[in-house]
């Protein structure tokens, strides 16, 4: 509690923890916030602009919220296919619609949405992809690989690191060495290459996810190496302190000593090494999907909508399609502003110097 106390002290930091806060809780509640399912798709609304939404009638007076269908023609002047509003029926947008059903926490089954319109109506407010799926919704759905898989990894990660570096750094000697040399081997591998080769060569009939938890495991067997040797690092000071000294001294058995007495000492490097972690694995997921060598369509990941986004008709025309972009963008500088101010508040040297 303390620490959130100082976060909040700190407006950069405050932004971040807030920021963070509402991307994760807006995944979470994803299918009571979004319109349509991640699978949904109108094929006669491909590549449809964002819907418009009214609020001043065509009478100049205010309204409730409303819009209009769109419609797809072809344009002789443009020579290309183009969107027009559908203006004989307004369709009004309605709090807590009812539409798609799903199962809230996988149980509860329910049909209401937080937004939408009649039946007949649809409403798209960051427009349609190339298979018209809207792509509001799925950037809901693709936020929950996308925003989940650094803290799957850490859960691997941080476990192994943690034992090996404390058991290499606290038994010292040809241990010591064998381990270290081991791990710095582990580091010299290129991760991200390694990533596509072995994302390259899953066999094709995976499903997203089973390929997501492969990742997920690849990301964990490769970062674990670079918090073991810090770990071990702090280790070495750690077991010259008195009160490991006087365990020794009672007889505490080696393990004993290192996951109740050194390990804990530890704890600050930790939180601080896991909000530093965590965008290096969104980035990774990320970078793999949009390669196509990670999560697969249908479903949906940042990394994989993003890649739609990649032809230079689709930037210029089509801007929505990179709404992923922005928001890896936002969660990494969220999680790294974070990450600096939880270092600042646990490291006794800027505490002192404050």
């Amino acid at each position: 509690m303390e620490i959130i106390k100082k976060i909040f002290q700190d407006k950069f930091a405050k932004t971040a923890f807030l920021v963070l806060a509402i991307l994760y809780a807006v995944i979470l509640f994803a299918d009571f916030i979004a319109p349509y399912s991640s699978g949904y798709s109108n094929r006669n609304l491909s590549y449809a602009p964002p819907s418009k939404i009214y609020t001043i009638n065509e009478k100049g007076k205010l309204s409730l919220p409303y819009t209009y269908n769109y419609v797809r023609e072809y344009d002789e002047n443009l020579m290309q296919t183009v969107f027009k509003e559908d203006k004989s029926t307004k369709y009004f947008i309605k709090p807590f619609a009812k539409a798609e059903g799903y199962k809230i926490a996988g149980i509860i089954p329910t049909h209401r949405h937080l937004f939408g319109v009649r039946e007949g109506g649809e409403i798209h407010l960051l427009g349609t992809d190339i298979n018209g799926r809207d792509v509001f919704s799925r950037l809901l759905f693709g936020g929950r690989i996308s925003m989940t898989i650094g803290f799957l990894a850490l859960f691997i990660v941080f476990p192994i690191g943690l034992l090996y570096g404390g058991i290499s750094g606290y038994m010292g000697g040809l241990l010591d060495i064998l381990m270290m040399r081991f791990a710095e081997a582990i580091m010299a591998i290129p991760s991200f290459y390694l990533l596509i080769i072995l994302a390259a060569i899953l066999p094709s009939g995976m499903t997203s996810t089973q390929r997501f938890m492969l990742i997920v495991i690849i990301l964990a067997m490769i970062g674990w190496a670079g918090f073991a040797r810090v770990v071990r690092g702090m280790v070495l000071s750690i077991k010259e302190e008195d009160f490991v000294q006087a365990e020794r001294v009672m007889g505490a058995s080696k393990l004993r000593i290192i996951l109740k007495h050194i390990l804990p000492q530890t704890t600050s490097y930790v939180i601080i090494a896991i909000t530093l972690s965590v965008p290096s694995y969104i980035l990774a997921e990320s970078g793999l999907s949009f390669l196509g060598l990670g999560i697969q369509q249908p479903d949906a990941s940042w990394g994989n909508m993003l890649k739609e986004a990649q032809e230079f008709t689709n930037i210029l025309y089509r801007p929505w399609l990179l709404a992923p972009g922005g928001l890896i963008f936002i969660a990494v500088l969220s999680f790294n502003i974070l990450g600096d101010a939880i270092r600042d508040i646990l490291d006794p040297k800027s505490i002192v110097r404050k």
